[in-house]
C-alpha cells in the first residue's frame, strides 16, 4: 500500500462526516480499566454524554474471547441509520456482533467462565510449625514445671552395677 494509497482512503474516510459514531467510552480506576461501547454525538468528548450504551468490552478477562458484549440488535440499529464505528469497535463488532465471526467462540467461552471454579485439594501441608508455649501469665509455673523433672532426674544417685557374688 502505497502512500498515495492511504491518503486516499484517509480522506474517503472524513468526507463521511456523519453526526452519531459508535465508540468506547472508558470507565474504571487507573490500571484496571473497562469501555462501554456507546453510541454518541461525534462532538462529545470520549467519556462525555453518550446516546445509547450498546455493550461493554473488559480487556482484563482471562478469556479472550468473553470480554465483549454487544447488544446486536441495537448496534445493526445504529449502523442502519449511518453510524460509524470507531476502528476498535468495528473490530469488535466483525468479531462479535450479530453476524460475527467469533460468536460461537464467544458462547462458550462465557459458559467456561459462568462455571464454577474447581480448586483441588491443596493435600497435606510441608511443614507445620510447633505450637506456642501457654501464655506469659504463667511463665514462672511453666518454667517451674519444666525444670522439675530434670532436677529429680539428677539428683537420683546412679544406681550401682550388680556386684558378683564372691568366692570364700
Amino acid at each position: 500500500m502505497g502512500l498515495g494509497e492511504r491518503q486516499s482512503r484517509f480522506l474517503v474516510r472524513r468526507s463521511e462526516i456523519v453526526a452519531v459514531v459508535i465508540r468506547m467510552k472508558r470507565m474504571g480506576r487507573k490500571n484496571r480499566e473497562y469501555y462501554r461501547i456507546c453510541a454518541a454525538d461525534r462532538r462529545s468528548p470520549r467519556d462525555g454524554r453518550v446516546i445509547e450504551e450498546l455493550g461493554t468490552y473488559d480487556p482484563h478477562v482471562a478469556e479472550t474471547d468473553a470480554r465483549c458484549t454487544l447488544n446486536g440488535p441495537r448496534v445493526e440499529y445504529w449502523l442502519s441509520v449511518g453510524a460509524q464505528p470507531s476502528d476498535a469497535v468495528r473490530v469488535l463488532i466483525k468479531k462479535y456482533g450479530p453476524r460475527g465471526t467469533h460468536v460461537a467462540q464467544m458462547e462458550a467461552a462465557r459458559a467456561r467462565l459462568s462455571m464454577p471454579k474447581i480448586v483441588p485439594d491443596a493435600g497435606e501441608p510441608a511443614f507445620v510449625p510447633e505450637p506456642k508455649s501457654e501464655p506469659a501469665s504463667e511463665p514462672v509455673a511453666a518454667e517451674a514445671a519444666a525444670e522439675a523433672p530434670v532436677a529429680t532426674a539428677e539428683a537420683a544417685p546412679p544406681e550401682p552395677a550388680p556386684e558378683a557374688p564372691a568366692a570364700e
